[in-house]
């Protein structure tokens, strides 16, 4: 038997409401850094007219991540690392670009 270790990659929807928001934009994204989670992506509807943030290169003293890259629906955005590392998300995953929100 052959075991590998697997990075874990998490992928977020921002939910709706002001509590959920900062609770999915803010205080997750500590937590995750912190615990080392490799991969972290924001999918989030609800500003910006929608937009996918993929943060990598986690601190886990600092509770952050060091790379980011943002951008809003309609631009495919590439997972770096970890089991799902190629795979776009795109307007396949988000639908089209919309304007500002």
């Amino acid at each position: 038997m052959v075991l590998r270790h697997v990075q874990p990659v998490l992928d977020q929807v921002v939910s709706p409401g002001s509590d959920d928001i900062t609770r999915d934009r803010t205080r997750k994204r500590r937590e995750y850094a912190r615990a080392g989670i490799p991969v972290y992506a924001l999918i989030d509807d609800l500003g910006d007219g929608g937009t996918v943030t993929v943060l990598t290169s986690p601190d886990p003293e600092k509770a952050a991540y060091e790379d980011e890259v943002r951008a809003r629906y309609g631009t495919p955005v590439a997972i770096p690392a970890g089991p799902a590392k190629g795979f776009a998300i795109g307007e396949d995953v988000t639908g089209p670009g919309r304007s500002g929100g």
